[in-house]
């Protein structure tokens, strides 16, 4: 999501972050944290080199960032409540019965070893093993905008098998080991339980290719389109397990269909698409089928996804779920460049908590702001000469 808005000129979105605000200052227990939140929501997306304690405090006139410190760390709020009450926010603003759940995760960089959840892994960010934590995100998507809604630290098996080490980085012993797929599952859970107007989840092949995953979802009869391995099996309609390339090898040239998955930072993004449907036995109103896309430039080049979603659901519907992914990309992308989710300092498992639900605040921010301005832009073009 490119803001184009005047990100810049933040004070005159001043009202937007103070409304924004007013829905979790309840979460905190005193006047002093819940004033400085929204400093720290305004000065995440002010034209800042670095969005840092001690730049965020001279931005609010504070002379030390002791504050901000203490606002990331040692006061008392509750980060879930915000969380929650964010979501809520962004429902509202681009909630539609048709919107589109996406899972993914992003590294931080990081040096060092203290950090929670900190190791050499490898990371999508930089594309190579990094020094880095991993943060797993929820996002929403509909025609109105998309924005962030949840967030998971992972935590590897090096931090959570060693509980002192935990323990000096504010982690309670009862955090256990919890994959990925055990955050997206757990993040899901909590959309359904809220209530979200939601039609499908989509997210890439970490997630799709887990088989668990795929039926956890199905028992919650949520529709899914998701990425997968080439080498992935599935059931086919003749009771016969197959892989996914295989089975879509055997498709006739007409079945492949050419479609655009809307537009993307170098135009359309087109592809050639056809799909198969799978599994012997469609119950509930659900329908199984295996996905493809495969490149106009290079035919070789083939991606695969597992799908489940109402039986009549369309080859253009699969594709316009999948093609939905890219836009936790350009979350990621917005709320790194323009609402400091990278540019944190803190240490500890709480503090990036904190920073991160902020940061997400603010991302919710400019996606309403952007949704209005789409909204006027659209209601001038409605009038009438």
């Amino acid at each position: 999501m490119s803001v184009d808005l005047g990100v810049r000129q933040v004070e005159s979105w001043r009202e937007v972050l103070a409304g924004l605000h007013s829905r979790f200052a309840s979460r905190f227990s005193r006047s002093e944290p819940r004033g400085r939140a929204l400093e720290y929501m305004a000065g995440l997306i002010a034209p800042l080199e670095r969005k840092n304690g001690w730049s965020l405090a001279e931005r609010a006139g504070e002379a030390h960032p002791i504050g901000m410190q203490r606002l990331l760390g040692e006061a008392d709020w509750d980060a879930d409540g915000v969380r929650d009450d964010v979501r809520d926010f962004v429902v509202e603003t681009i909630g539609a019965p048709d919107g589109v759940l996406i899972c993914d995760d992003t590294g931080f960089l990081k040096k060092g070893t203290r950090s929670a959840g900190v190791q050499r892994q490898y990371t999508g960010t930089a594309g190579r093993t990094e020094n880095c934590q991993i943060g797993t995100f929820l996002a929403y998507a509909s025609a109105r905008g998309r924005a962030l809604i949840d967030r998971e630290l992972y935590l590897p098996v090096s931090w959570t098998d060693d509980r002192e080490r935990c323990r000096a980085a504010g982690i309670d012993d009862e955090v256990a080991f919890a994959t990925k797929n055990e955050h997206f599952r757990l993040m899901v859970q909590r959309v359904l339980d809220a209530g979200v107007p939601f039609a499908w989840v989509t997210a890439d092949e970490a997630y799709g290719q887990v088989k668990h995953t795929r039926f956890w979802l199905e028992q919650r009869h949520v529709a899914h389109v998701l990425a997968t391995k080439v080498n992935d099996t599935v059931i086919t309609a003749g009771w016969a397990e197959r892989r996914v390339d295989a089975l879509i090898a055997t498709l006739p040239r007409q079945h492949w269909k050419r479609i655009s998955g809307g537009p993307g930072a170098h135009g359309e993004r087109i592809y050639d698409w056809a799909r198969v449907a799978i599994r012997p036995c469609w119950e509930d109103g659900f329908g199984h089928w295996v996905l493809a896309r495969r490149s106009v430039a290079d035919p070789t080049e083939i991606a695969y996804y597992v799908c489940y979603g109402p039986v009549g659901s369309r080859l253009k519907d699969l594709v316009k779920v999948a093609a939905a992914r890219w836009q936790v990309e350009e979350c990621f992308q917005t709320a790194k460049n323009e609402c400091g989710l990278d540019h944190y300092q803190v240490r500890r498992y709480d503090a990036w908590y904190r920073h991160i639900t902020l940061s997400m605040a603010a991302l919710a921010a400019l996606t309403a702001i952007r949704a209005h301005e789409l909204e006027k832009g659209a209601a001038i073009l409605d009038k009438p000469d």
